[in-house]
């Protein structure tokens, strides 16, 4: 059994919300407490998931990066992201490597960890800790963003690339624990990209190639917010609420208006524990589409020449 990922040096068990601000508050600004938040609990998950299914978890050492320049520290922060991010490969003296052109070693199908090898599959159908783990700012889970297909919306497995971002596709993908890290890396680029996009020389560029810059006005106007300052400091509370809607929908946040003036004049909260106990059930138990995706690649691996299946139990016994 692996451990989780280790913070700097401290014990994961130990860190505390003051703890997690303290690491949010420096070095890379887009690695806000909510986005340590989500690691945190994603890293709890997928312990308890591990220690009580016997299922071999994975250890990610990623140490956030504290220098005093943010940006840098975002830079320092993507660079340890692809080294992790890293599809393992075989040494360069392994026979499957040089006589069979097998260079990766965990390449082996859309259930396995290109990583680590961790059997993914086995993880959803114990706990789908794709939909656990969600987006700090959407709320969206893992699973709704890049385990489902974009324009039917079924179940479909994220593919992993070689050079992680970009290359040729692999046949494996990403335990929850590094999809998570993925997911992170993409929005850190997104901000590079965008702060690169400002540069002077950049925009010279665009002029060069014929591009033109027009700058065009939004006026915006503050509506005046009309809550008493008895009711203000119960905005955090109903901030969670909203953020927590997005995920379940065992909450419910019910704003009722005056059909005169058209001010909120009811706000009501609902928590059905019928929904949340379905919801719990439905994370254990895969959906008949991806069971039927499984099926799919059980078919594939019986379909593999003998030959094959051969060699690669006399390499797993001399390994």
């Amino acid at each position: 059994m692996y451990n989780m990922v280790m913070w700097n040096t401290q014990p994961r068990q130990q860190m505390d919300e003051n703890q997690l601000a303290f690491l949010a508050s420096q070095g890379n600004e887009q690695l806000n407490q909510a986005a340590l938040q989500e690691m945190l609990s994603a890293q709890q998950a997928m312990q308890e998931v591990g220690n009580a299914q016997n299922i071999e978890v994975p250890k990610v050492n990623f140490y956030p990066n504290s220098h005093a320049d943010p940006r840098k520290a975002r830079r320092k922060d993507i660079r340890q992201a692809y080294k992790l991010l890293q599809p393992a490969k075989r040494s360069i003296f392994n026979p499957m490597r040089t006589l069979f052109g097998k260079k990766y070693r965990y390449n082996k199908d859309t259930g396995t960890c290109v990583v680590d090898g961790c059997n993914c599959a086995n993880l959803i159908q114990h706990d789908n800790l794709y939909m656990r783990i969600c987006d700090d700012e959407t709320s969206r889970s893992l699973w709704d963003m890049y385990w489902s297909n974009p324009v039917t919306g079924q179940p479909e497995a994220f593919i992993a690339q070689d050079k992680v971002t970009n290359g040729k596709k692999m046949r494996g993908t990403y335990c929850p624990e590094h999809l998570h890290l993925f997911h992170l890396l993409v929005k850190w680029e997104a901000e590079e990209d965008k702060q690169n996009e400002m540069n002077p020389n950049r925009l010279r560029d665009k002029v060069r190639r014929g591009v033109s810059i027009v700058t065009v006005p939004v006026s915006s106007v503050k509506k005046k917010d009309m809550t008493p300052a008895m009711l203000q400091k119960y905005e955090p509370f109903f901030a969670e609420l909203e953020k927590d809607a997005g995920k379940t929908k065992g909450i419910s946040v019910l704003h009722y208006a005056n059909p005169q003036t058209g001010q909120n004049d009811v706000t009501m909260v609902v928590f059905d524990l019928r929904i949340f106990q379905f919801e719990m059930q439905q994370m254990n138990m895969p959906t008949q589409e991806f069971q039927a995706l499984l099926n799919q690649e059980a078919l594939k691996v019986q379909n593999i020449p003998v030959e094959q299946k051969v060699e690669g139990a006399v390499m797993s016994a001399g390994m």
